[in-house]
């Protein structure tokens, strides 16, 4: 998102940029999300959720969304949702097809299949996921994202002097079915495994680890479920019964049902630092926005896709000015 964002706003600013996609479609990981892009509505819940996490960026995001949103609207975004169905947070929900379609136009399309250069000649905006693909195999996890995100961006500013924020263990991931469940990346939000504020959650080999509470995005469960683990509930649901067809393990036990679950990677929480402009700290000449910028979600949780639209727009305006 951040990368199609970018080059969408500095056409609007009269430039021509070229949009490099790794993969074989543009999109990225927004086109496999729910496109719920959002904000906490309090300010201090946003600091609070995310204690570890930079203040002026989570400030430049929570302040800018709401008109950065209009900008996607502005295009002829069409909105699936006005506001979210959450009373601690507000945003939109959009087509993830729709608005990539819509992006892509406004981009001036992007060359597929296309890697990093060497070198960079002029500016350059790195938007290239984060690093998902290598955390989940490092951890053992799955991986629920794009199969193109292994930390390309971040490699290549280290290089060249960047700097990497706090948490760069973190993710932002859902509990989904383990293995030999199929998962087709169209099922990535249909699946997720959540109702664990009403489960017990106990690890591989049994052992009870269910949390005194859980948070309302149950990115927290992730954390705690890693690799392997089991949700135990007293009755089936909707999404109980989609992992069961999916060929989940789904057993009955005398305290209810049992279902065997992992954690699946999303998006990296850590990442470039990068200042209130999106240009990487000791690493003249290159920007990041979206998830290879670190330092917002950091201790929590917020809108990967809010960080990608704000700083994405952030990103081009500071190229257009020189």
């Amino acid at each position: 998102m951040a990368g199609l964002v970018a080059a969408a706003r500095l056409r609007e600013l009269g430039h021509e940029p070229r949009v490099l996609e790794k993969g074989t479609r543009a999109g990225g990981s927004m086109l496999l999300s729910s496109c719920v892009v959002w904000r906490h509505l309090k300010w201090e819940d946003f600091r609070a959720e995310c204690p570890g996490g930079d203040e002026s960026l989570q400030r430049l995001i929570w302040e800018r969304l709401d008109e950065s949103l209009g900008w996607l609207e502005s295009l002829g975004a069409e909105p699936v949702w006005h506001d979210t169905e959450n009373p601690l947070t507000t945003g939109r929900r959009f087509d993830p097809r729709a608005l990539t379609g819509l992006l892509l136009e406004a981009a001036g399309g992007v060359e597929l299949e296309t890697p990093l250069p060497g070198e960079a000649e002029g500016p350059l905006l790195l938007s290239t996921g984060g690093f998902p693909g290598r955390l989940a195999r490092e951890r053992g996890l799955l991986l629920r994202a794009n199969p193109w995100s292994e930390g390309d961006g971040l490699d290549f500013a280290v290089r060249r002097g960047g700097v990497t924020t706090p948490g760069m263990g973190e993710f932002y991931g859902r509990v989904m079915p383990a293995p030999p469940a199929r998962i087709a990346e169209a099922d990535f939000a249909r699946l997720a495994q959540l109702y664990g504020g009403e489960a017990r959650v106990f690890t591989e080999d049994w052992q009870e680890i269910t949390p005194p509470e859980v948070a309302w995005h149950e990115n927290d469960l992730a954390q705690l479920v890693g690799p392997r683990g089991w949700y135990v509930v007293e009755e089936t649901n909707d999404r109980i019964e989609a992992a069961r067809t999916a060929g989940a393990t789904v057993v009955g036990r005398d305290d209810g049902i049992a279902v065997h679950v992992a954690a699946a990677v999303t998006h990296t929480i850590g990442g470039l630092q990068v200042d209130a402009q999106a240009r990487v700290i000791g690493a003249d000449g290159l920007w990041a926005a979206g998830v290879d910028a670190g330092g917002v979600a950091t201790g929590g949780y917020a809108s990967g896709l809010a960080q990608a639209l704000v700083l994405g727009l952030a990103a081009a305006e500071s190229i257009a000015a020189g």
